[in-house]
């Protein structure tokens, strides 16, 4: 799955920062990281205790750079640079305070041209890594909102990888109409929802998935009632207008997505019912349940949140990773730079 990724780092080279550099976790990925070659480097952090951490462990990090929010001689220069992105926002002192913090420090060396990516998230709480990314980064033109998506893989049977993507299970608790001043609805819930359909197939696609995309319900075109159904409904014809270019169905029970018998069955004609390798679900619990029991009980491996929206490449981990995760959700990152 990483030889795209990998190729595109050997032919143009990017420098990804991590937030915590005194982690345990970080420093083992940092440095196989650094002994391949993949990429440059960038540990925030106090340098004595980011190389007596890499010490303790036995990690090889000299090709690192190593910088500390508390004598970064760009810190004048970056202060008033986060005040203007902030607007009256945020005060001067208080746009000191935060970017004495890895997170918000990190996402400004993004910002400012010195990395091309970051990867957070080992001890900063999703929140901690979205909000700095959202307030500096910004989402891309076109984008409402910011969403996530998990990319799940394993060997086949028939020795052919399975590989699957599925959104949004970490970022977007539910969906309702974003309102403007006016009470007039400015993003209806559909709208968002149609977004994360779209920008998960072009995820999938990055990943080497051409993308049948079903939006999941518990019911299949119309069999059941309640809101999310309407939702699913409603979000299916958004997205199939925005990207015409791509298979998106729905709404659809997962069986109805997945097995072609049940999926025809229920839904005859349909291109991505029973075929489908791209889910969209219509809430976090059931997207987060979901990809944890593929992960758990399926055995596939899951990479993400993969963040989807976003004008440069920001990534969060889980506070439960390990260091191979680090690893190769640095890979995933740097490469979508």
């Amino acid at each position: 799955m990483f030889t795209k990724l990998l190729d595109a780092l050997k032919a143009t080279r990017r420098t990804i920062v991590f937030t915590e550099g005194t982690d345990a976790r970080i420093l083992e990925a940092a440095s196989r990281l650094l002994k391949e070659n993949l990429m440059g480097v960038i540990l925030i952090g106090n340098e004595a205790e980011v190389k007596a951490a890499a010490a303790k462990g036995g990690f090889a990090i000299d090709g690192a750079e190593i910088i500390d929010p508390a004598s970064y001689a760009g810190m004048e220069e970056m202060v008033s640079t986060m005040v203007a992105l902030r607007k009256g926002k945020m005060t001067e002192e208080e746009c000191r305070a935060a970017l004495s913090k890895g997170n918000y420090f990190g996402t400004m060396l993004v910002k400012m041209g010195k990395a091309d990516a970051l990867l957070g998230g080992a001890t900063y709480s999703t929140a901690d890594t979205v909000r700095p990314a959202l307030q500096l980064i910004k989402t891309k033109p076109g984008a409402n909102l910011v969403s996530s998506c998990f990319i799940l893989f394993r060997d086949g049977k028939d020795g052919q990888p399975e590989k699957y993507c599925m959104g949004d299970c970490a970022i977007n608790i539910a969906y309702t109409d974003r309102l403007d001043k006016e009470g007039n609805v400015a993003v209806s819930a559909a709208q968002q929802l149609a977004e994360v359909a779209v920008e998960s197939a072009r995820t999938a696609e990055f990943f080497g998935i051409e993308p049948k995309v079903a939006l999941l319900s518990f019911s299949t075109k119309g069999s059941g009632k309640g809101a999310t159904v309407g939702l699913s409904q409603e979000a299916t014809k958004i997205a199939q207008e925005l990207a015409p270019e791509y298979a998106i169905d729905g709404e659809m029970q997962f069986d109805a997505a997945v097995s072609p018998t049940v999926g025809q069955l229920k839904f005859p004609g349909s291109k991505v019912a029973g075929y489908a390798n791209t889910f969209i679900f219509p809430c976090i619990e059931a997207g987060n349940i979901g990809y944890k029991i593929a992960q758990r009980l399926g055995g596939f491996e899951a990479y993400g949140p993969i963040l989807q929206g976003l004008n440069a490449p920001i990534n969060d981990l889980s506070r439960g990773c390990n260091a191979e995760e680090v690893y190769k959700m640095a890979i995933i990152t740097a490469g979508m730079a």
